[in-house]
């Protein structure tokens, strides 16, 4: 019993030493990057309110600064289909699954680090061992005997961490899940910013198939009717092979249109988490939108708590910093403890009634003399470390020139949609014109031709310029983080 109390004593004192030597960590400590010193995202203000024209998706939109950024943002929009897309897509998506699976591989990395270093590792041992012991070995007279030797005990070791090197090990874990978590929150917002402009997109296509029928159907209407005017007499058959070109060019646009709608509805099912060949994906068209009318703005200072790819290079800057304190450590004494306490008996019976207790407490010192490779991995780690900071910057200088490019194409394609809303408006009234005029008579081929081709290529400008305005308010909210 007093040899249990003092090993137990022992333990003790070595826990409690434990406690007392695990200061604070060798290496600087990590800081948060300052936040870019700049007020404004452009060289020249923003308008307090984008242009408006008369046409559809043609509303004026108003920047707010400081509002908080709606995590379901899609919801503006006002496309219930679309809603309900998305939240499928978040359910079924391959590259979310890929994010989150890699997500909990560094939190189980980060749990079995924490496992290994933080406490002390317990072992259980059973053994036996046959030995032959001859007395004249040691000078003593009689018959070599033979026995058995049975033991079972506990073996405790524990590095004391002097120089926080495990626990610098757990930070770079413990950043490298954060840097995990942030990339599956960038990860969630690129797949709803692609599926939302893919569905745009789509819209686009089909708005434009549409408007690309109704031209080839006046084309063709035209055409029979300059048919009709040769047949009488009254046109010269030129006239029908000089608008037959433009019919034939027209209808050739067609199936183009068709591959890019199709390849469209592939792409939006696989960024769906479906096959292309399953079904069942609803199409769309730019009258089921809504354009979102008060956009937000957060400040650049802010942006870094925003975005998730400035929050992930953060963090691999924060892993950086810890890795470099890994190094400094190991040019450190290290301290290994370990204690055993077990029973000795000479019979399986005796073992746990009969036996002799036998313990031991070791430990050891261990300081690097001579390994010119650690003064060579602490100068690696502090190199790595500027890259991230170089990287980190990067990030954030990139994430202001996207929300630049953003505000910048907010406020240039409203001005464009206006002014082919007012195009259209003139284009259609010319061709309408122009085309009394040669149904009576009064006006050339040519005039209707030209009349004609306005007409085509500023209504197919004006159904991208309302998507475009679409796909831009998606591309504000992606920029300004999502609302993570």
């Amino acid at each position: 019993m007093s040899n249990a109390k003092t090993i137990s004593g022992h333990i003790s004192f070595m826990f409690i030493l434990v406690g007392l030597l695990a200061g604070c960590a060798i290496g600087p400590d990590f800081k948060s990057p300052a936040p870019p010193d700049v007020a404004a995202y452009t060289a020249t203000p923003l308008p307090a309110q984008t242009v408006s024209a008369p046409t559809p998706l043609g509303e004026s939109q108003r920047f707010i600064e400081g509002g908080l950024i709606n995590s379901q943002w899609w919801h503006e929009l006002g496309s219930p289909k679309l809603d309900t897309l998305i939240n499928d897509a978040l359910q079924a998506s391959p590259t979310l699954a890929k994010s989150q699976a890699t997500l909990r591989q560094a939190q189980e990395l980060y749990a079995a680090q924490a496992g290994s270093s933080l406490y002390p590792q317990v072992d259980a041992n059973l053994g036996a061992q046959r030995q032959r012991f001859s007395p004249s070995s040691s000078g003593q007279p009689g018959d070599a005997r033979e026995f058995s030797l049975y033991n079972a005990g506990v073996g405790i070791n524990y590095t004391l961490d002097l120089a926080g090197g495990n626990r610098r090990t757990l930070e770079a874990l413990a950043a490298r899940v954060d840097y995990q978590r942030y990339q599956l929150a960038g990860a969630r917002l690129t797949l709803v910013a692609n599926i939302v402009t893919t569905a745009v997109t789509q819209a686009n296509i089909y708005g434009q198939i549409q408007a690309t029928k109704d031209i080839l159907q006046l084309q063709e209407e035209q055409l029979k009717l300059t048919k009709e005017r040769v047949r009488l007499g009254q046109s010269a058959p030129d006239e029908v092979l000089a608008l037959q070109t433009p019919v034939e060019q027209t209808r050739a646009t067609i199936p183009l249109l068709y591959t890019q709608l199709q390849q469209n509805e592939h792409l939006l099912a696989v960024l769906a988490g479906r096959a292309p060949g399953a079904g069942g994906l609803p199409s769309f068209t730019l009258a089921e939108f809504t354009l979102p009318t008060a956009l937000p703005l957060i400040v650049p200072s802010e942006l870094i708590h925003s975005r998730p790819d400035i929050q992930a290079a953060e963090a691999l800057l924060h892993v950086a910093n810890a890795e470099y304190g890994v190094a400094i450590a190991k040019l450190y004494p290290q301290v290994n403890l370990s204690a055993d306490l077990g029973l000795l008996a000479l019979t399986t019976d005796a073992l746990f009634s009969g036996s002799s207790t036998v313990w031991g407490l070791v430990g050891q010192l261990t300081q690097p003399l001579f390994k010119p490779g650690l003064p060579a991995g602490k100068r690696a780690a502090l190199a790595e470390f500027d890259a991230a900071a170089a990287n980190y910057q990067n990030v954030v200088l990139e994430a202001l020139r996207n929300v630049a490019d953003v505000f910048r194409a907010l406020e240039n394609d409203a001005r464009r949609l206006a002014a082919l809303a007012a195009a259209d408006v003139a284009a259609q009234g010319s061709f309408n014109s122009v085309q009394r005029r040669y149904e009576l008579g009064a006006a050339s081929y040519i005039q209707l031709l030209i009349a004609q081709q306005q007409a085509q290529q500023t209504r197919m400008n004006l159904i991208e310029a309302q998507a475009r305005r679409l796909v831009d308010c998606s591309a504000l909210y992606q920029a300004m983080g999502g609302g993570i």
